[in-house]
């Protein structure tokens, strides 16, 4: 490993694979950044697509900002199982007809509805998605946290569960399904704006490769710095060995991790497209120490590269001097307020606003809000595109068997919303759509459909395949309506009425604060849990 002094800033931070190999000979790529495209499509059309030639999607053009909030660990029917018109938990006079079997009590457990803000979930890497799915049965569930209920040492390890029991005694709360009670305003977005009950994740896995498929299309684990030296992995790193290589990056300037393959940003940078990853403070996943039970919270913000936080560890955002468009929160909102977004953007949230069990629904909600109310009030609105899901299952509950891609996905059903000015209205999407189609999205709009593809992407990686071309892969223009006036904005209380009797305690006494941008106090670092709220922002 090469060693060098740690200053402190962002670009040495985020410089770890340019600056280090596994071995003494590795080389970085030469890559050029001429984009090659594939000639003789018809007029009109670009190379890509199932077949070769693509026609881009008319009136796309309208979308100017396209921006990605991602959520964590929550199934569609979590959060959707009950709302109307979509593929969700099999019901019949109001009573669930399915059921999974519980071997503690060994009766078949239904779905019920779990009025309560916070829940535990259950274990969701790969062998647990597997066990969830039991071949298509879709009965693994509570089988699954059942076996790792005693080994949990934090609720942010995927084959870990905070156990919570809900409904009757005995029936983990994997079994639970909430409803416009306690989410109003998730469904209030999917009555007005769009809907989509087909979105899975890309990857039959957890967060870790998740988010690199967010912004790559690929999850890999490289030997060093050379795109070609990746291999296909959906669990390239546990997330322990994730944070820990990054602490000894900050700590020691060395590290093992080379997260060399090509991601969106290439594509971007070498379009001159503009772009930010927008990193709420908060606190970051899990223990470095793998031994360790507990450890206090550990500090996230946009200068730690982690799980939410990758592209900082990708060598050609490091070799682009891209880094610094990785920012914190608080620049969104500042440019949304300025009408000043970039075309492109990622958010990924903090613990306590992401609701990743044990993180409150509740205050997921708000932040979500807060974000949306801020670009309906943007110069920007009209011409945006909100792409809103969550990253994986989280253990919980979904009747819907995952379609089978490639090797590595999809997973599980996650929820998901388009949310724009454009967006046609109160309807349902049942497409299959995975985060793909995010990126699909953008490289017909800002890139004249160029695809992370090694033949043609002017820096070749070894990946089995050009996900965004995938034939089963939906095309998220159907759900927007170009011909259409840009819709005004529809702006939401960020504390609107629940009946969940454990919300946070900062919600107590407090207005429903209708259109608000401020986040949820607790989460921001303006105070700890409970503390006096700051002032509301209309």
């Amino acid at each position: 490993m090469k060693r060098r002094s740690i200053i402190g800033s962002l670009t040495l931070v985020a410089a770890i694979t340019a600056a280090c190999s596994s071995t003494p000979s590795a080389t970085t790529t030469t890559t050029t950044s001429t984009l090659i495209h594939t000639p003789n499509c018809p007029p009109g059309d670009v190379a890509g697509g199932p077949t070769g030639c693509y026609l881009i999607p008319p009136g796309i053009q309208k979308i100017k900002h396209v921006i990605m909030i991602m959520q964590e660990n929550r199934s569609f029917d979590n959060y959707f199982g009950t709302y109307p018109g979509t593929l969700g938990i099999p019901m019949r006079n109001g009573v669930p007809t399915v059921c999974v079997p519980n071997p503690a009590t060994h009766v078949c457990d239904k779905p019920f509805h779990d009025v309560y803000d916070v829940n535990g979930g259950g274990p969701h890497s790969e062998p647990f998605a597997l066990a969830d799915v039991d071949g298509g049965k879709m009965d693994g569930f509570i089988g699954s946290v059942l076996k790792v209920a005693k080994t949990c040492t934090s609720p942010q390890d995927p084959s870990c569960v905070f156990v919570k029991f809900g409904g009757k005694s005995g029936v983990p709360d994997v079994m639970g399904y909430h409803t416009a009670a306690e989410i109003p305003n998730y469904w209030t977005y999917a009555k007005d704006f769009v809907l989509a009950d087909h979105m899975f994740e890309p990857v039959k896995s957890w967060s870790l490769p998740d988010h690199l498929y967010q912004v790559s299309a690929w999850s890999a684990h490289c030997a060093n710095t050379n795109p070609m030296s990746c291999q296909n992995s959906i669990m390239p790193y546990t997330n322990r060995q994730f944070d820990s290589a990054v602490g000894s990056e900050v700590a020691t300037g060395t590290t093992s991790i080379d997260l060399a393959w090509t991601d969106e940003t290439w594509l971007l940078y070498h379009h001159n497209v503009s772009w930010g990853y927008y990193v709420q403070n908060g606190t970051q996943p899990d223990c470095a120490n793998d031994a360790a039970l507990t450890c206090p919270p550990v500090p996230q913000n946009w200068r730690t590269p982690g799980i939410w936080n990758p592209l900082p560890l990708f060598t050609d955002v490091q070799n682009d001097h891209q880094d610094k468009n990785v920012q914190p929160l608080g620049n969104f909102l500042t440019q949304a307020k300025s009408g000043t977004l970039p075309a492109v953007s990622w958010i990924a949230p903090s613990q306590l606003d992401s609701e990743h069990p044990p993180g409150s629904i509740h205050n997921g909600q708000a932040y979500v809000t807060a974000l949306i109310n801020a670009i309906m009030k943007s110069p920007d609105w009209s011409s945006s595109a909100i792409f809103l899901a969550w990253d994986d299952w989280g253990g919980f509950y979904d009747n819907v068997v995952p379609p089978t891609i490639d090797a590595n996905g999809y997973g599980m059903r996650v929820p998901a919303m388009i949310i724009s000015p454009y967006a046609k209205k109160g309807w349902m999407d049942t497409q299959t759509l995975s985060s793909d189609a995010f990126l699909k999205f953008i490289e017909d709009d800002f890139l004249n459909g160029a695809r992370l593809n090694p033949k043609t992407d002017g820096r070749p990686d070894p990946r089995p395949d050009v996900r965004e071309d995938a034939s089963q892969l939906g095309n998220l223009a159907n759900a927007f309506d170009f011909s259409q006036a840009p819709r005004p904005p529809m702006l939401l209380p960020t504390n609107p009425p629940s009946d969940s009797p454990d919300l946070p305690t900062w919600f107590k006494g407090l207005g429903p604060c209708d259109g608000c941008t401020a986040l949820p106090v607790g989460t921001t670092g303006t105070g700890p849990p409970g503390s006096k709220p700051p002032p509301q922002s209309k």
